[in-house]
Formats: C-alpha cells, structure tokens, sequence
C-alpha cells in the first residue's frame, strides 16, 4: 500500500508543476506586456526583461519569450516547459503558453 501512495503523492506534486507552471507563464506574458506597451524606446527589450524578471531559475533556463505591437495592442507570449519533479532537472516535452496584451502608450 505504501508505494501506491507515494506514487500518487508524486502524481499530485507533478499536477501541482503543471498548474504552477500556467500560473508562471500568463504572470510573465502579463508583466513583459506591460512593460512594452510602456517603454518609449526598446519595447521588445523592456518586454522580455520583464517577462523573465520574475521567474524562477528553473523555468527562466528554457522560456521563450515573443513581444510585438498588435493593433491598439502590445502583445506578449511567453512559452515555458514544465519540470518534471524537482523544478531544475528535467523538463516534460510539453509546452505552456501565457498569452497577454496591453493597451499602447503614445
């Protein structure tokens, strides 16, 4: 009985990663859309500094930031992979997406 409960405890801790890791990825989208939408020189720059500002070590590693200009919009993807277990390891070969956009400053 015992290894099935640490078994499912694992299972738990790597769906808590998951959802974390959703939570990660549209915070950061958030934060570097912000940031471009208000910087008056070097938006992509500002953008991806602030998406990457604020994450983790062992998400940051493998993050995939995309920043540009929408209509009205500056918008932000931010694409992270999910750890496996222990944050830092191994990643999952599967990747979340955070989408955000914010309204242009001129």
């Amino acid at each position: 009985m015992t290894p099935f409960i640490i078994l499912i405890m694992l299972v738990l801790w790597e769906c808590a990663l998951i959802g974390y890791t959703f939570s990660l990825a549209g915070n950061a989208a958030d934060v570097g859309a912000r940031k471009g939408s208000g910087a008056e020189y070097g938006a992509d720059a500002a953008c991806r500094a602030g998406a990457l500002k604020d994450l983790p070590d062992a998400w940051s590693g493998a993050a995939r930031v995309d920043c540009g200009r929408g209509s009205g919009l500056y918008e932000a993807t931010v694409t992270l992979k999910v750890p496996v277990l222990v944050p830092g390891l191994f990643d999952l070969d599967i990747d979340i997406d955070g989408e955000a956009g914010s309204a242009l400053e001129d």
